[in-house]
């Protein structure tokens, strides 16, 4: 069966990594976490005191730009790719609510997402990918076979990062997990760069009420018969 390009766009909060992780495993293909990407430099900018006040001083970030280096290595115990910023495992440092209260308006760099954008196009030549994002239907891969936007409520997916976060042992209420969310939402479908839209062609997918199993085997299926068709 030929390989696919698997883009799987949508809101934050959608279990759109865990998704991509796991169908990727299913398939044996790679998988790329987008997302995380732009938390690592999320990260960066925090770590260097390039966000004060809520203000990001754009112009040293994008100076320093070609001194960040991003990469992922698979850890056997986790089972998971972790991420890597310049040589540093910043797995769980990028998961914190401060990242996610920053990420949207790092992302909305034109310059960033011009670096970000060609490393995850790179990976693609080979198909065989699936790639989680926000704009990897629409930008980075606007030619794959098969493209996902997933959705949620917003209730329902304010639960699920708060439950996240809570397990992790962050000091994070509902309510200020349910105001990122909104935030984040308003500052993805807004911004002048790369605004998160649903790719023509995309299949969406609710998954309010639908189990993990059940949206993995409907994503399976679907790549199953794409890559049938392209054979």
């Amino acid at each position: 069966m030929k390989k696919i390009i698997i883009a799987i766009d949508g809101y934050s909060s959608t279990g759109k990594s865990t998704i991509a992780k796991a169908l990727a495993n299913r398939l044996n293909y790679i998988y790329v976490d987008t997302g995380a990407m732009y938390r690592a430099i999320t990260y960066y900018a925090l770590e260097k005191g390039l966000i004060k006040d809520n203000e990001i001083d754009k112009k040293t970030l994008i100076s320093e730009l070609p001194q960040i280096k991003i990469s992922f290595s698979y850890n056997e115990l986790s089972q998971i790719s972790e991420v890597y910023l310049n040589d540093i495992n910043i797995e769980k440092q990028i998961r914190t609510l401060e990242v996610s209260n920053y990420v949207s308006q790092i992302s909305a760099i034109s310059e960033v997402r011009k670096k970000l954008v060609e490393q995850q196009q790179n990976m693609g030549k080979y198909k065989g990918i699936v790639m989680d994002g926000r704009d990897i239907g629409t930008v980075v891969f606007p030619e794959a076979e098969l493209k996902i936007f997933m959705t949620a409520t917003t209730e329902v997916r304010a639960q699920r990062r708060y439950e996240e976060l809570k397990n992790r042992g962050d000091d994070v209420s509902y309510n200020q997990v349910f105001g990122n969310i909104v935030k984040r939402d308003e500052m993805d479908s807004t911004r002048d760069v790369s605004p998160l839209v649903k790719a023509k062609k995309a299949i969406e997918i609710d998954n309010s009420n639908l189990s993990l199993d059940e949206q993995i085997q409907k994503i399976y299926e679907l790549a199953k018969k794409t890559a049938k068709k392209k054979v």
